[in-house]
């Protein structure tokens, strides 16, 4: 019997062992050393040889991957791990560090329990491990740490015991501090900083496959003055078959990562808001194998020979070929072709899948990343929130009209894969534009269309996303039907911040019980009377209902909130999306006779009253901003400073940290196309850097009206400004 036919069996065994299960992810910011180290946990549970460990990247399965270095997509693997004498299945999910690919991280978060974060020894913790503890902490999934590259410590940087103590003492201390201000709010989180007396710091080198933890210098007899010792000897090999790297990081996992009976109770109240003592309920919260079937899909992947795969999560029941399931937000039902594990870029076809697990399932055609599938129609999960938004656009045609109709249904693809990416299709124009998070984001996902599809595309300059949101509020503003029977009185107020954060991370929605609703809004500083009449929630918009006894409104309503969003999709300065509008419907006059009251009246006068209402608000552009950190050699730290500035950029801080200085701050996003070759340039290629997106800021009164102007061009808009918009 082959290794691998073996390993599937052993997994099969432990399935229907929930106790003795875990799912956890990998997270760190870029190149930190995830994939390099989950290669050596392969190598520990026999999947692949111990010497290509660290250079095979075995979860890095696509071309592209393995050609840039870095991870773009989430990868599954299954396997075991002997713990005191009980072997335990590890369902692992290798995810990327990259800032463009986090929405993969994110939705990794909801089929795990644990996240293992990588933080590199030298470097410390960065702007996307914070990102990254956050989405895994919001999905009430516990952390562990593992410091990798402590050989650069001791080789490059010559430190002694007790240099090395203090640098990897301010690491723990660094990401303690941000688990402590992720939690402190979170009544169902216990003390979740990280400790290496309690055994959930490990550290090592992922590279020379060595690792130790506090347990294991006890097992071992080693000292930190033994691994300088033999670092320095070069006795990295005699190091990793004394204290390996892959048993330090599995004796962690297994102790001290929550199984799913553990965790379900927990976590199911967190991404599930249905009824709470329901009989679905109680069997998720049990992991019941014999209960209702419930998956929650967190990624979409394509196998030339299976078709679409579905991975995520059995929270209940037990999965197998020839169910019939349902798949939320869609109507009829989806077959089962078959059920499996994933082992690294393989699926290995399993009969069945029980409560506990991460599955591969073929034939649930209707699933996107995010579905609820399950065997009865429930209550779906809470939609998964990513932290950051489509800020960069480009346009993509296919050179030959006779690929377009594949083309189109690639890029339907691509959005059922990946909804982090936004795809609008003018199919009259040939024109398709692609919305992600930053540039590489985009350039992955062209480049997969023309190699693994086979469809020669051209692609457009990047285009920056844009929002518009009001300054100032209004008096009431009249809004009138085409026909002219039918007015709605519409006022508009600004929404705090506050209110803007819970909105857009989905913590008060239409979807939830509207008492919860109410009280998040509340807190976030909405007085009560508003709270209560809220109607419609759209984006990070308000609608509320202020009428009192108006004949018809409540038949008309649904052609009301059509118009409300149709007018905050297309705001009135360029037509990009509004943000932070709260509008109050006070009164409408309405026709008695439905027919003129339809469709083509209601919406028209309604969108015409919000965007007066948006345009006496004083509307704004507001533009995508990043967060910047560059680590540069001293010499070359103006140079680097100078490279932000000149963006339109602000330098927040620079300070010394090893041999390296590091400038930070912060500029806008469609300064920073083409960044990468102008940072490498004036620092003759001695620059580290990375961004984050940093949400959105108000464009500089100076710059709007030409960047208007260039928007509505592009769209093919009036190049006027609407009416009484003359105050730049």
């Amino acid at each position: 019997m082959g290794r691998r036919k073996k390993i599937v069996q052993e997994c099969e065994k432990l399935m229907d062992r929930p106790e003795q299960i875990r799912n956890i992810a990998i997270a760190a910011h870029v190149d930190h050393g995830k994939t390099t180290l989950t290669d050596n946990l392969l190598a520990g549970a026999g999947m692949i040889g111990q010497e290509s460990a660290g250079e095979q990247l075995a979860m890095d399965t696509e071309e592209d991957e393995q050609e840039r270095g870095i991870t773009i997509d989430a990868a599954n693997v299954s396997m075991t791990h002997e713990y005191e004498e009980k072997n335990h299945l590890i369902n692992l999910i290798d995810t990327p560090g990259h800032v463009d690919f986090g929405g993969d991280v994110t939705r990794a978060m909801r089929a795990v329990d644990g996240a293992l974060v990588v933080v590199d020894a030298v470097e410390g913790a960065m702007p996307q491990t914070e990102t990254v503890l956050r989405q895994a902490l919001r999905e009430g999934v516990k952390p562990a740490l593992f410091i990798n590259k402590v050989d650069r410590l001791i080789s490059e940087l010559q430190e002694g015991p007790e240099e090395m103590q203090q640098r990897l003492q301010k690491v723990i201390r660094d990401v303690n501090e941000l688990i402590r201000g992720m939690t402190e709010e979170m009544d169902d989180i216990d003390d979740w900083t990280v400790s290496i007396q309690e055994g959930t710091v490990g550290m090592g080198s992922a590279l020379y496959k060595w690792g130790i933890s506090f347990p294991s210098m006890q097992r071992t007899g080693m000292d930190f003055g033994d691994i300088i010792d033999m670092e320095r000897a070069d006795k990295r090999q005699e190091l990793h078959e004394r204290t390996p790297l892959s048993d330090v990081v599995l004796d962690m996992v297994c102790e001290h990562f929550p199984n799913p009976i553990d965790a379900q109770p927990r976590r199911i109240p967190r991404v599930w808001r249905g009824d709470a003592d329901s009989e679905v309920a109680e069997q998720m919260q049990l992991v019941d194998d014999d209960g209702e079937v419930v998956l929650m899909v967190t990624d979409i992947g394509v196998d030339p020979h299976a078709g679409e795969i579905a991975a995520g999560r059995v929270f209940s029941g037990t999965i197998e070929k020839g169910q019939e399931l349902y798949v939320s937000g869609t109507a009829g039902r989806n077959r089962v072709q078959s059920v499996g594990i994933y082992m690294g870029g393989e699926r290995e076809e399993v009969d069945r899948v029980p409560a506990g697990n991460i599955a591969a399932v073929t034939g649930l055609k209707d699933a996107i990343a995010g579905s609820t599938v399950s065997s009865i129609e429930m209550t779906p999960f809470e939609s998964i929130e990513h932290i950051s938004e489509p800020v960069i656009t480009k346009s993509v045609e296919a050179k030959n009209m006779d690929d377009l109709p594949k083309l189109i249904e690639t890029l339907r693809q691509v959005s059922k894969e990946d909804p982090t990416i936004r795809i609008e299709i003018n199919e009259d124009t040939g024109e398709h534009l692609i919305s992600g998070q930053g540039e590489l984001h985009l350039e992955v996902i062209t480049q997969r269309i023309e190699r693994n599809q086979g469809i020669p595309v051209t692609t457009g300059e990047p285009i920056v996303v844009y929002r518009e949101a009001p300054t100032q509020g209004t008096e009431q503003v009249e809004g009138i039907s085409p026909n002219r029977h039918n007015r709605f009185y519409v006022s508009l107020e600004p929404l705090d911040q506050e209110i803007i954060d819970v909105l857009k991370k989905g913590e008060a929605t239409m979807d939830m019980p509207e008492l919860e609703r109410r009280e998040a809004l509340q807190e976030a500083g909405m007085d009560k009377e508003t709270s209560q009449n809220v109607e419609h929630v759209f984006g990070s918009n308000i609608f509320i209902d202020d009428t009192k006894g108006v004949q018809q409104l409540n038949e008309t309503m649904e052609l009301v909130l059509e118009g409300f969003e149709e007018a905050l999709e297309d705001g009135p300065l360029a037509a990009e999306p509004v943000e932070g509008a709260l509008l109050r419907l006070h009164d409408a006059r309405l026709h008695e006779d439905a027919i003129h009251r339809g469709p083509a009246q209601v919406i028209p006068a309604v969108r015409d009253a919000v965007h007066r209402s948006l345009i006496h608000g004083e509307v704004r552009l507001l533009e995508p901003i990043q967060n910047v950190r560059i680590d540069v050699p001293n010499e070359h730290m103006g140079a680097a400073s100078g490279e932000i500035q000149g963006r339109r950029g602000r330098v927040d801080d620079m300070y010394q940290e090893g041999d390296l200085m590091v400038v930070e701050g912060i500029a806008p996003v469609d300064e920073m196309i083409g960044f990468s070759s102008d940072i490498r340039s004036a620092t003759e290629g001695r620059a580290s850097w990375n961004t984050e997106n940093a949400g959105f800021r108000v464009l500089a009164d100076n710059l709007q009206p030409d960047i208007i102007t260039e928007i509505r061009e592009r769209k093919g808009m009036k190049t006027e400004l609407p009416q009484s918009i003359d105050y730049f």
